[in-house]
């Protein structure tokens, strides 16, 4: 078995033996009985970045080929998320160009599923005045959706969270997009142990009154609305949200510490699943829920469980730096020649944190080439001085 000398949080090195074996992939992309929405990372071109910070450079090449390793595995891709580094990277410019760009190859793909993000990120929060500056910034995002074929994942916006004073700017401002929308929309209840920026959002820094809130406007907009996606990292309060949504109104978790039981459900009601993880734990997160499908719920926990430990590692706080795990797995694995990402985002975590995602990765099975995963952790260990 390959080892590697792996650094502790005692600051001690240990020799780490791997144990895991790959998983299987599916000869075909398999059926689900639960919708799942892999939100997908972009891949950085290295030798094209000479500015990282301020105008990074995307490999279109390699990110497409993501998504098609996505779609082979059964999932539905959620592009230009917060996974892709919307306003920690990726400007609403590079956005635009990997919404085209994706819709586009979706195209070429039987059966690909595709939704896209709409927010506000073009609207500075600062320069957002008015609840309209912040329609208008919607409008604009949702239209360039629209018209290039793809249906819209309304996004929480940072100058909506800025300039709204109540409950009922929310109403307004979500009432007025989805009654012009052409296709049902999901929205997304993103918390602030993401972006920090999304404190108070919906009205209330209460639980209770924000769900209040957000049912509403679902209710006055139910014909528009095909589901929510939350995301607290807290199992409880997507139970309370999913228990009181209209019939045929659909639960996404978002949440990355508790996905595996809210997916399975309570024996009434579960979560279908659009999830950044995915895109780290994609043949795993497959195999379970395929699965699932089948009736097999020992193989789904058997599988799925140990990935959770991962993803908690991952989404650590400070948790908006969780893409940087999700870009150092892709690396691992084959799916990318480098480890940088936009903005030099790879240095967010340091390389005891990195350490703990390999032994944890090996764990779950997620490292796919163990040989080539090796390998790799051992050239990052050498730029950090451990040698061996």
């Amino acid at each position: 078995m390959s080892t590697v000398q792996l650094p502790k949080a005692d600051g001690t090195i240990e020799r780490y033996v791997l144990s895991g074996t790959p998983t299987e992939r599916p000869a075909a992309p398999p059926v689900f009985n639960r919708i799942a929405y892999a939100a997908a990372h972009v891949v950085s071109d290295p030798l094209k970045d000479t500015r990282p910070w301020d105008a990074p450079a995307v490999d279109w090449e390699e990110t497409l080929a993501f998504r098609h390793h996505l779609w082979s595995l059964g999932f539905r891709i959620a592009e230009a998320m917060d996974t892709a580094q919307r306003g920690m990277g990726l400007d609403w410019a590079g956005a635009q160009e990997l919404i085209r760009r994706s819709l586009a190859e979706a195209r070429t793909v039987p059966g690909a599923d595709l939704a896209c993000g709409a927010g506000t990120d073009q609207l500075s929060p600062g320069d957002a005045k008015t609840l309209d500056d912040v329609i208008a910034a919607y409008e604009e995002q949702i239209g360039l959706v629209e018209k290039h074929g793809g249906r819209a994942i309304l996004m929480a916006s940072r100058a909506l969270a800025r300039v709204a004073r109540s409950p009922d700017d929310y109403r307004k401002v979500y009432g007025h997009l989805l009654g012009q929308a052409k296709d049902k929309v999901v929205l997304h209840w993103l918390g602030d142990m993401f972006d920090p920026q999304l404190k108070g959002y919906w009205g209330s820094d209460d639980f209770e009154r924000a769900l209040s809130t957000v049912l509403s406007i679902i209710a006055e907009n139910r014909d528009k609305v095909e589901g929510i996606k939350i995301s607290l990292l807290d199992n409880a309060c997507e139970v309370a949200l999913r228990d009181r949504l209209p019939e045929g109104v659909l639960c996404f978790t978002g949440d990355d510490f508790n996905y595996a039981e809210l997916i399975e459900g309570d024996g009434q009601r579960y979560s279908h699943a659009l999830l950044g993880i995915f895109d780290a734990v994609a043949p795993q997160a497959s195999k379970a829920l395929s699965s699932l499908a089948s009736g097999d719920v020992a193989t789904f926990r058997a599988v799925i469980e140990p990935t959770v430990p991962l993803s908690r590692k991952i989404f650590e706080a400070p948790t908006p730096y969780y893409k940087a795990g999700v870009v150092f797995l892709a690396w691992l694995n084959g799916h990318q020649s480098h480890f940088t990402m936009p903005a030099g985002l790879q240095s967010a975590r340091g390389v005891v944190h990195y350490a703990d995602i390999f032994r944890l990765a090996d764990r779950a099975r997620v490292l796919d080439r163990p040989d080539l995963a090796t390998l790799r952790m051992k050239s990052l260990l050498a730029v950090h001085g451990i040698e061996g």
